[in-house]
């Protein structure tokens, strides 16, 4: 199999200034940076650590990140919840949100973290942040997890994150859902385009991109993991592209460009 593979472009610390508007940087697989007005917010930073062999680096390291405000995580998997980059950078970061589970996680390993409900909302600053549903429990179906624990649904979250200058919609990885079909409008997604069953799936993206016809895509999940036989770490934009509504406003960024609302 062919993988599809993300241009890098390198990010300094100059992307975590105060900006005049909102900037959204995808930082590989499923992370990404948000700069809101100067506040700072990592999604899912794995910035350095993975176990698998990586096709595209991150934009940084650890140690290139000066400030953030908040690092959030939707779930547990070491490709969003990685240890080391949380390890390298917890005194440069203010504040750690996530899931319940997950916040348990984080105290093992000598980080604070506030644990959240589905649907609760906090503040970083002047940006409201939301949790919302996602449904990702593969764990549950696999005899080496299951044994150690059941997965619930919400250890597993999405966030809908409010600026002053739109509302970008991290899914977070998921198989759809239908309430995830009938969100208030929102600016951006930032949309999985892998092909996985315990993620959206190609059929998930057109249904997805059909309920928010107009609202810009940036694909993410992809073209990052030198894996061509693991779906979860494989899309092809340009397939994408074909397949959805409007097609125009899927915007295929490298790793580290900026993505402005």
């Amino acid at each position: 199999m062919t993988q599809a593979k993300a241009e890098r472009i390198a990010m300094t610390a100059k992307d975590f200034e105060k900006t005049a508007g909102t900037k959204v940087y995808w930082l590989g697989g499923g992370g990404a940076m948000i700069n809101s007005r100067g506040t700072v917010i990592l999604i899912d930073p794995l910035l350095k650590g993975f176990d698998m062999k990586i096709l595209t680096e991150a934009p940084l390291l650890p140690e290139d990140v000066p400030h953030a405000d908040a690092v959030i995580i939707t779930h547990c998997d070491n490709d969003h919840f990685s240890k080391v980059t949380l390890s390298e950078i917890k005194d440069r970061i203010d504040s750690v949100h996530t899931t319940k589970y997950v916040a348990g996680l984080c105290k093992e390993i000598g980080i604070e973290a506030e644990g959240h409900d589905i649907h609760e909302s906090f503040m970083v600053n002047d940006v409201k942040i939301t949790l919302t549903p996602a449904d990702h429990a593969w764990q549950n179906d696999s005899p080496k997890h299951s044994a150690l624990r059941h997965y619930e649904m919400e250890d597993f979250c999405g966030f809908r994150i409010e600026t002053a200058d739109g509302v970008i919609w991290m899914p977070g990885d998921s198989r759809l859902m239908e309430e995830q079909l009938h969100q208030e409008p929102m600016d951006l997604i930032l949309m999985d385009i892998s092909d996985s069953r315990w993620h959206i799936g190609l059929p998930g993206v057109e249904k997805m991109a059909a309920a928010y016809p107009d609202t810009p895509l940036l694909p993410i999940h992809w073209g990052c993991v030198d894996a061509p036989e693991w779906k979860e770490f494989n899309g092809d934009p340009e397939v994408v592209r074909n397949m959805i509504v409007n097609p125009e406003r899927l915007h295929v960024k490298a790793v580290g460009e900026a993505y402005e609302l």
